[in-house]
């Protein structure tokens, strides 16, 4: 018997959605297994932060569609993305799902998951290496030290400071490691939050953007200064925040030279 599928038969095989982590932005910290993925897919439906190099692992023939988000501007909406997902699946279609980071950090991932499954999607989470970690590793700064920090928190900066979510007396009376993402937008009521709560005046902070490629930028002040310091550097988001005695370590060990990135 022949192993050819007719066109009826291929219409309607169900097909396959990939959620995959892009990485932070150096396409060298994209994992093997996304790079399978990606070489295997026939669509991708990827990210803003997404880097040009990591989608042109993908095949020439695969269909490209852009759903990235920014800060108070989301051109496709996250259901609509989620709709497409299935409807591309269900078609019999090899998604490639790419997003910054990690999926399942920040990304949506898990909720686009869910969706996926209750359609009954076959779905694959591919891990991505994510800039919580992944910038301050680019600006010297590592999360974690023997003798400055035992540990480290991640939030967003995203939500409001007011709410519920972030627990920021919490966070404030640690002396663990703060990073945080998607929050330089609200740099000015965070760190008076954390001041508020007790976090000394003299704590060192560190705002990395577009971390891990060329374009990287590390911003070094302290807790009381450093949103006025962003404001005069008009530095803009994509950033990534880091607070503890950890920052110190830049100036030290910082290796990353942005001229020589992806030598």
């Amino acid at each position: 018997m022949s192993s050819h599928k007719t066109e009826s038969e291929s219409s309607t095989r169900m097909g396959r959605v990939y959620l995959i982590g892009a990485g932070p932005g150096d396409p060298g910290l994209l994992t093997l297994r996304a790079k399978a993925c990606l070489e295997a897919c026939d669509v991708v439906v990827y990210d803003r932060l997404v880097s040009p190099e990591v989608l042109a692992l993908a095949p020439i023939s695969a269909e490209r569609f852009y759903v990235g988000k920014e800060a108070h501007h989301h051109p496709v909406p996250q259901p609509e993305i989620e709709e497409q997902l299935v409807n591309l699946a269900l078609a019999g279609r090899v998604v490639a799902r790419l997003k910054g980071g990690d999926p399942f950090v920040y990304g949506r991932g898990a909720e686009e998951a869910e969706v996926l499954v209750s359609h009954g999607v076959p779905f694959e989470v591919v891990p991505g290496v994510s800039s919580v970690i992944a910038a301050p590793a680019y600006a010297g700064i590592p999360l974690t030290h023997r003798l400055l920090a035992s540990g480290f928190h991640v939030v967003t900066g995203h939500e409001c400071l007011h709410s519920l979510g972030t627990p920021w007396q919490l966070l404030a009376e640690s002396t663990q490691t703060l990073v945080i993402l998607m929050g330089i937008g609200h740099l000015a009521e965070i760190s008076e939050a954390l001041l508020r709560y007790g976090r000394h005046p003299e704590t060192p902070v560190a705002l990395i953007r577009w971390g891990t490629t060329p374009r990287q930028q590390t911003l070094i002040g302290t807790l009381e200064t450093i949103a006025q310091q962003s404001a005069e550097a008009k530095f803009q988001a994509p950033a990534v925040i880091v607070v503890g005695e950890v920052v110190r370590l830049h100036r030290e060990i910082g290796w990353f030279t942005p001229e020589e990135a992806y030598v």
